[in-house]
């Protein structure tokens, strides 16, 4: 998944099997609660003036966007939504999976590029997207997302845990029909983070105003408030 040139039936396969591990396994639920504490007030009011602009990045194939409009809609609440991808197939295949929400857009740009740096957004989310990078490149990451939200950035991923990977390591071997999610899965988990070592990077980043929730099924909420 780190190669932006995949594309094809087994990329399509691997994100429609993405999808229903996040669903299964809390993943939606872990941005959905995060939503919940950025934008709604406790009467269920938005905190922020509507429209309000959530962006994805590394959107995939927009499952996480999709999941958004469905609790924004749910709570009554008007948003712009942009998924950002760098890889040419995901944008088109998020495009085709998207095509029925009019407030979803899917824009192909480099995050570390600066027409995407020029961005500004009221909330950023990154989902199972940060364990793809080194801990230098995501203090950069961290650093520039925090300058370009309005409110808050939230991180959706994994907790390195024995457990988490003998686990989704059987798991993908006895149901995945994608040799990609059978490789990248337990690839993900032994990549991902420790709280203390998500702590050091918010610190070399200069971020002291966050809160970080373990949630199951072993991931990490980080929330980065403004």
């Amino acid at each position: 998944m780190d190669d932006l040139n995949l594309s094809g039936e087994a990329l399509r396969k691997n994100l429609d099997e993405l999808e229903i591990i996040n669903h299964w396994l809390g993943g939606n639920k872990v941005v959905t609660s995060a939503l919940n504490k950025v934008i709604r007030e406790p009467t269920g009011t938005s905190k922020i003036k509507p429209p309000i602009k959530i962006a994805d990045i590394g959107c995939g194939g927009g499952d996480i966007l999709r999941v958004v409009a469905q609790w924004a809609k749910k709570h009554q609440l008007s948003v712009e939504l942009t998924g950002i991808d760098a890889n040419d197939f995901m944008v088109n295949y998020a495009r085709q999976k998207c095509r029925n929400y009019a407030n979803i857009n899917i824009l192909q740009e480099n995050i570390f590029e600066p027409t995407f740096q020029g961005r500004k957004f009221d909330v950023i989310i990154c989902s199972l997207f940060c364990h793809h990078f080194t801990d230098e490149q995501l203090q950069n990451m961290w650093s520039q997302l925090y300058r370009q939200a309005n409110k808050a950035v939230i991180i959706n991923d994994l907790h390195r845990h024995p457990l988490a990977y003998y686990s989704i390591k059987y798991i993908t071997k006895l149901f995945s029909g994608s040799y990609l999610v059978k490789n990248d899965a337990p690839l993900s988990v032994l990549r991902a983070f420790r709280k203390a070592e998500i702590q050091v990077i918010l610190a070399k980043s200069n971020i002291n105003k966050y809160t970080l929730q373990w949630q199951w099924a072993f991931r990490w909420q980080l929330i980065m408030h403004k």
